[in-house]
């Protein structure tokens, strides 16, 4: 990212940037990508995300410049023919926004929970690409490991998701596992023997 940053500014060119998976997530306070890298909060012209992982609500944000957003306010399309948040779904999103700022020590614990499951995931064998957030691709391989491991899961209590192509590539079809701050050290434990296991009886991994 910093060099993607300095290459923006030599180009003269605009930077916009999925924080889907970052708020909330990466940097001390949960602050973002920019925190991560520890870059000065206006390097990114364009942040953009959603309000429906970290953030427990619903839709989306673009952020930028107030000249940007007057700018899409009349030409998106996606804004334009868009109904606006329901009040409840913009005060649970302020809400959770408030819980990052003052509650820094969930970061924390969501990120100690994140290495443990990736850790154990990682020394059985599984890929789980180069993720350092809490939604971790476990990597099957084909369509039917993929979907087949997923049911594995989900019959012993584990609500995994299938993602397979076209929405990844051929022969990457993966789990999506997500960590949460509330996750006990035990449900993660049970967690990555369940998914060990499942691995092991398909042949994804030895």
């Amino acid at each position: 990212m910093p060099e993607v940053v300095r290459l923006c500014r030599q180009y003269d060119a605009y930077l916009m940037v999925d924080e889907a998976h970052s708020i909330g997530v990466l940097g001390e306070t949960g602050h973002g990508i920019e925190e991560h890298f520890d870059l000065p909060p206006d390097c990114i012209d364009i942040k953009m995300g959603t309000l429906s992982k970290t953030i427990p609500s619903a839709g989306g944000y673009v952020a930028g410049s107030a000249k940007l957003i007057d700018f899409l306010k009349h030409e998106a399309r996606g804004f334009i023919f868009s109904a606006a948040l329901p009040p409840a779904s913009a005060a649970a999103a302020k809400a959770a926004l408030e819980v990052i700022e003052n509650e820094p020590e969930r970061v924390h614990r969501l990120n100690d929970n994140y290495r443990l499951l990736a850790g154990k995931l990682r020394a059985a064998g599984f890929d789980l690409l180069n993720t350092e957030t809490a939604i971790l691709p476990v990597i099957c391989g084909s369509l039917e490991n993929g979907v087949q491991l997923a049911h594995y899961c989900q019959q012993r209590g584990i609500f995994v998701q299938a993602i397979v192509a076209p929405v990844v590539p051929e022969g990457l079809a993966r789990l999506r596992a997500t960590v949460t701050a509330v996750h006990t050290i035990e449900d993660l434990d049970y967690c990555a023997d369940v998914i060990i296991a499942g691995g092991q009886a398909l042949g994804i991994i030895n």
